[in-house]
């Protein structure tokens, strides 16, 4: 009997005529510690993480990656903005995967500058920078990376080094960071400000009243959402407290301390490697103008709303978690 004839496929692999396999019914799988839905496969053929690398269509699948990236760094990004990205994109080394979350839709002609032909891109018009996370950033996916960068567009990065920030990470133990903004500029937090001669600060002293606990936001265990950087253990929690339809991420960060304990010494500031927020107009104009409101005024409205939801969302679920604990 001759062995059934290959088919080309569309995609240049062969397919063949052959019948699947037959499953025999009576030596089903079924290990209750796999992943959800991969209970009938054994174990050692699950692929429970991906990741960013990008692979080859031919050769030895073994022999693709010759060298893989220990960080990830991703920008939500307008092409208004690329002159000031391809200056922060040249502060991290080739430790780094590069990640470009396009809200304007315009991705091929950033191919004007060589490190985006090797970076990856992603493109749905006018979405935030959370949005994007909750959807291409979970933590199967990002797995490989030991920190993950979450950068707006508009920092000023003369003084910051991604490598040396790292080394000042791992020696005061962050899981939760950002790198300090400069002082000379209008803050919300005195938090987030750069002390001058400090190497990292985990506290400050806000204004009387401000704060309950010298231990909580916003005197510490607190960073904004501008330019955080997670430890993947820190981004595994902070990925399910992002809220799948508050998009702005605004009071999230006065809630990452949940995620890592004890927060006042695992979240901080990195003074010595510092940025400054140069507030470019980027996404907040992607608005829709109503009642004669400029864009950005209904974005800054949102913005307010989902901070208001966020917070009834957080202290419902603690509620009745101690309603369930029997407190």
């Amino acid at each position: 009997m001759r062995p059934p004839t290959p088919i080309a496929s569309e995609n240049g692999c062969n397919s063949s005529t052959t019948e699947a396999p037959k499953v025999n019914n009576a030596s089903k799988i079924l290990v209750q510690t796999n992943p959800r839905g991969a209970e009938r496969l054994p174990p050692g053929i699950i692929a429970a993480e991906s990741d960013f690398y990008l692979r080859r269509l031919w050769g030895d699948p073994n022999e693709d990656l010759t060298f893989r990236q220990r960080y990830l760094v991703t920008f939500t990004v307008g092409y208004n903005q690329r002159k000031n990205i391809d200056t922060v994109v040249k502060k991290f080394s080739e430790n780094f995967t590069i990640l470009l979350f396009h809200y304007d839709g315009r991705t091929t002609e950033w191919d004007e500058f060589e490190w985006s032909k090797r970076a990856i891109h992603v493109s749905i018009p006018k979405q935030t920078k959370w949005w994007y996370a909750k959807r291409f950033l979970h933590p199967d996916i990002v797995a490989p990376y030991e920190y993950i960068f979450i950068w707006d567009e508009d920092l000023g990065v003369e003084h910051f080094d991604a490598e040396e920030y790292l080394k000042l990470v791992r020696k005061y133990g962050l899981e939760i960071s950002q790198p300090g903004l400069e002082p000379d500029r209008k803050l919300n937090w005195l938090m987030t400000k750069r002390i001058n001669g400090s190497e990292v600060h985990k506290e400050v002293e806000e204004p009387p009243g401000r704060c309950r606990d010298p231990h909580l936001p916003p005197c510490a265990a607190f960073v904004e959402i501008m330019a955080p950087v997670f430890s993947r253990e820190a981004w595994r929690c902070v990925w399910y407290l992002l809220q799948n339809d508050l998009v702005h991420g605004w009071g999230f960060d006065l809630a990452l301390r949940k995620c890592v304990e004890p927060a006042h010494e695992k979240i901080g500031v990195v003074d010595a490697q510092w940025v400054v927020h140069q507030s470019f107009p980027s996404l907040g104009n992607q608005g829709e103008s109503r009642n004669g409101a400029a864009p950005w005024q209904g974005v800054r409205d949102r913005c307010g709303k989902e901070w208001a939801m966020f917070n009834s969302r957080l202290s419902n679920a603690e509620a009745a978690q101690r309603r369930a604990n029997g407190a």
